[in-house]
């Protein structure tokens, strides 16, 4: 099976371990038998032989030879078992952390479409309680079954040496036994696979709930999200225990089954002990190792419940493990060269899916030249400049860097050249030094102060507890907004990189802190071509172009002067944003 040659495939480095593992399992489960045959020697010598008594006085040697070997044997199975679990657990472990690793690496290489279709919930599931299944199956199951089956073979081989009859009078029963574990198997898969998914809804859902903590206590909907979390566990528990409750269906028939053996081998044992046919020590040994036959029977359907989890988790990773992502970033080996930061858009088309979302957009950007980019909600401004940094791929047309196709670039070198501040701020749960200086950890600290203080940061920085060291906790907590968005900005300018994308980063911060960053950016002492997304005309209006889109298209393009002359989109925010002031400012932009 495919499932069977990828844990192959990842045990390489512990493939000797694991397979001296299984072959340990072998010889210690074979021994089971050496018990049960000393047993036999000793009750048909020293207890049910017409000469028992002199055999006692005579061979007393053997009889304590025979008992230090049932112990000897005992000890050596023990130490054996021991040695076993260790091999597979170290094995496993090794297993789990390679996979571990390759899969969050893989994560990371996905392309943002990727993660628009992929919960966070389930990522975290996959890494998590799936790998974790694969592990425990590696670890126990196999073993467990490997262990059943070889002690079920051994204990069958030894039943035919002593009597062929009766040994096929006990495996009559097997047959029906495994057609009851067949139908049980075929049932119960798909309601693992449909438990799996459920698990990774209800994984989502807390996930989701955790992270926008603020927006739900902002709204008061509390007792919602517990309503919701609620329907969520409640599918999950009803899904585990009609899982868990389908083995009390066939729990009786293999039960049964397994009891049936002890009844045959006291009627059929019986019958030929009576007869003369075994002897009462071959008998013994029978009721010894019956065990080996009716626990494995017994145990069945638990290791298909197990064997049933562990396929629908290992076929969660390996979707994660074979993941193509359609933008591939190869990592490869170059001199890393500067942009000189020159960006074209050549009749740009983009579809998130069947849903057209720029069309045929045309636009230069020269080396240090500022563009503001402008328009009403969904009309593509964050979607286009995500198309520079290749974070998505256009449908049709080109986009540009230096005279060359960002398809043709090495990712690494293009970002590289590339310094973002997102419009959703993300900070980690780091100081607030170690995420201005995300991009560069060698940052100096008088570095790090330098740039905050152009991002209009460091005031409200030094005020802070314990400074540029303060925890900012997970995703900002503790700061608002503007704080976020300034550190965010320090941030992408502290990388230095020739071309610089803010995308509405200065929303939420005052007019007086926006006109701060703005000759900030305006006084940069490194050459830097500037695209800004803003909806302020304070922002936009010292840019040396202004785009604006509306529904994917570029429907303007000019100066701030010429776009209030064209008297169209631009110039209608601008009236309404400086309602009342507008002839006196209407007269600063003919300027």
């Amino acid at each position: 099976m495919f499932e069977l040659k990828w844990l192959w495939k990842n045990l390489e480095g512990d493939r000797a371990r694991y397979i001296l593992a299984l072959c340990l399992s072998v010889v210690g489960s074979s021994l089971m038998i050496v018990n049960p045959y000393i047993g036999q020697r000793i009750v048909d010598t020293f207890i049910a032989n017409d000469n028992a008594l002199q055999n006692l006085s005579e061979e007393r040697g053997l009889l304590i030879m025979l008992c230090l070997g049932m112990i000897g044997f005992s000890l050596l199975r023990t130490g054996l078992a021991y040695l076993t679990t260790m091999q597979y657990e170290w094995s496993s472990q090794n297993m789990l952390y390679r996979v571990r690793v390759y899969l969050y690496n893989k994560i990371q290489e996905q392309d943002m479409n990727y993660y628009d279709h992929n919960r966070t919930g389930d990522l975290m599931t996959k890494m998590t309680g799936d790998l974790d299944m694969v592990r425990h199956s590696m670890a126990w199951i196999i073993k467990t079954i490997i262990e059943s089956l070889t002690i079920f073979l051994a204990a069958v081989i030894y039943f035919f040496t002593i009597d062929v009859e009766l040994t096929l009078w006990l495996l009559i029963l097997s047959p029906p036994i495994f057609v009851v574990a067949y139908i049980f198997a075929k049932r119960v898969r798909p309601m693992y696979i449909d438990l799996r998914e459920r698990l990774s809804q209800l994984n989502t859902t807390t996930q989701e709930n955790i992270s926008g903590n603020r927006v739900v206590k902002a709204f008061a909907r509390e007792e919602y999200e517990v309503e919701k979390f609620n329907d969520k566990n409640v599918n999950y528990s009803k899904a585990n225990k009609t899982a868990a409750l389908v083995w009390l269906d066939y729990f009786p028939y293999l039960e049964t089954f397994a009891q049936a053996f002890n009844v045959i081998l006291l009627l059929a044992g019986g019958l030929f002990v009576m007869n003369g046919r075994i002897t009462f020590g071959e008998f013994a040994a029978f009721s010894s190792l019956i065990w080996a036959i009716s626990n494995p029977m017994r145990n069945i359907g638990i290791i298909i419940n197990d064997i049933q989890r562990f396929f629908a988790s290992l076929t969660k990773i390996i979707e994660v493990y074979y993941a193509r992502p359609g933008i591939v970033n190869e990592h490869n080996l170059v001199d890393k060269r500067r942009y000189n930061g020159r960006i074209e858009f050549d009749h740009v088309n983009f579809k998130y899916g069947s849903v057209q979302v720029l069309h045929d957009v045309s636009f230069t950007i020269e080396p240090g030249e500022t563009v503001a980019i402008m328009g009403s909600t969904g009309s593509g401004k964050t979607t286009l400049v995500n198309l520079i940094p290749r974070f998505y791929d256009v449908a049709e047309g080109r986009v540009l860097v230096d005279g060359t196709d960002v398809r043709k670039l090495e990712l690494d070198e293009l970002r590289g050249n590339i310094g973002v501040a997102t419009q959703d701020v993300l900070l980690f749960s780091d100081t607030i030094d170690g995420n201005v200086a995300y991009g560069d950890p060698d940052l100096p600290e008088e570095d790090t102060i330098g740039y905050a203080q152009l991002a209009a940061a460091h005031d409200f920085i030094t005020k802070m507890p314990e400074g540029y060291d303060t925890i900012v906790g997970e995703r900002g907590v503790g700061l608002s907004g503007g704080q976020k968005q300034r550190i965010a900005l320090a941030r992408a300018l502290a990388v230095r990189h020739p071309i610089l994308i803010l995308d509405d980063t200065t929303s939420a911060v005052d007019l007086e802190t926006e006109e701060h960053i703005q000759k900030s950016l305006r006084e940069l002492e490194y050459p830097c071509t500037k695209i800004i997304i803003a909806q302020r005309v304070s922002t936009t209006a010292e840019a040396d172009r202004i785009l604006i889109l509306d529904e994917g298209r570029l429907i303007e393009e000019g100066t701030h002067a010429e776009l209030l002359a064209k008297r169209g989109y631009y110039y209608e925010v601008f009236m309404l944003q400086n309602e009342g002031i507008g002839r006196q400012v209407t007269e600063h932009g003919k300027k």
